[in-house]
C-alpha cells in the first residue's frame, strides 16, 4: 500500500518550511539546499546551513502520510484587516519528482474541521522539532 501511495518516498526531493507573522515569513528552511534562516531571541536574522539525514526525511514523509497531510486544503488562512496585528503564519511544502503538496496555515485558523487544523499544526510541529534536533547536532 505504501509503495502505491500518491506521494512515495522514492520520489521525495525536499521539504520547505517558512513561518513568521502575516505575510513576512522571515524564518525559512529548505532541505534541498540546507539553507536555514531564522530570527533569534534578540531579533537578529541568523543564516545557517542544516543538513537533514535521510532518516529525518523519511520520518517526516511517513509522519505526514500518517497524519493525513496530503488530504489538507492548500489554503488554511483567515482574512485579515490591515489594522489588526499580524498572526503567525506557516507555509509547509513537500516536493516530489512529479508533484508537490503545500499548505499555508494561520495560527488563528478556525474555519472548517478542527481536525484538519490540528493535523496541519502537528505536521508543522514535527518538521520544526526535526529541524531543532538537526540544528543541535
Amino acid at each position: 500500500m505504501i509503495k502505491n501511495a500518491p506521494y512515495r518516498f522514492a520520489d521525495f526531493q525536499s521539504v520547505v518550511l517558512k513561518y513568521g507573522e502575516g505575510t513576512n515569513l522571515v524564518n525559512q528552511f529548505d532541505s534541498s539546499t540546507g539553507y536555514y534562516q531564522y530570527l533569534n531571541a534578540r531579533d537578529s536574522l541568523v543564516m545557517d546551513t542544516i543538513r537533514l539525514r535521510k532518516d529525518d526525511l523519511l520520518y517526516l514523509h511517513r509522519k505526514a502520510a500518517e497524519l493525513g497531510f496530503w488530504n489538507l486544503p492548500d489554503d488554511m488562512t483567515t482574512p485579515t484587516d490591515t489594522d489588526e496585528t499580524p498572526v503567525p503564519r506557516f507555509f509547509l511544502q513537500f516536493n516530489y519528482k512529479e508533484k508537490s503538496k503545500q499548505v499555508i496555515l494561520d495560527a488563528d485558523f478556525n474555519t472548517g474541521n478542527p481536525k484538519m487544523r490540528e493535523t496541519a499544526k502537528s505536521v508543522i510541529d514535527e518538521v520544526r522539532r526535526v529541524l531543532s534536533d538537526a540544528h543541535d547536532r
